[in-house]
């Protein structure tokens, strides 16, 4: 059976429907602390490339260990 078209379906979307949100957890504070995440990340690794054997690890395991997880778990 074909299905047919109603009014509801035809409707241009405006917003973000109730599904969409359960469909995507994440939000905006979600993806800056993300890219905080892997800023911090990458300065570790160029600090490291550069010698730095203090700052470096720390900012390493900072990035990896705290908030990388921070950015996924909260919601």
């Amino acid at each position: 059976m074909a299905a047919t078209e109603t009014a509801e379906t035809k409707k241009p979307r405006t917003g973000a429907a109730p599904a969409d949100i359960e469909r995507n957890p994440f939000r905006m504070r979600n993806y800056i602390l993300f890219a905080a995440g892997l800023a911090i990340i990458v300065g570790g690794w160029f600090l490291l490339r550069a010698g730095d054997i203090t700052l470096a690890p720390i900012m390493l395991v900072l990035g990896y260990c705290a908030v990388l997880p921070l950015a996924i778990v909260l919601k």
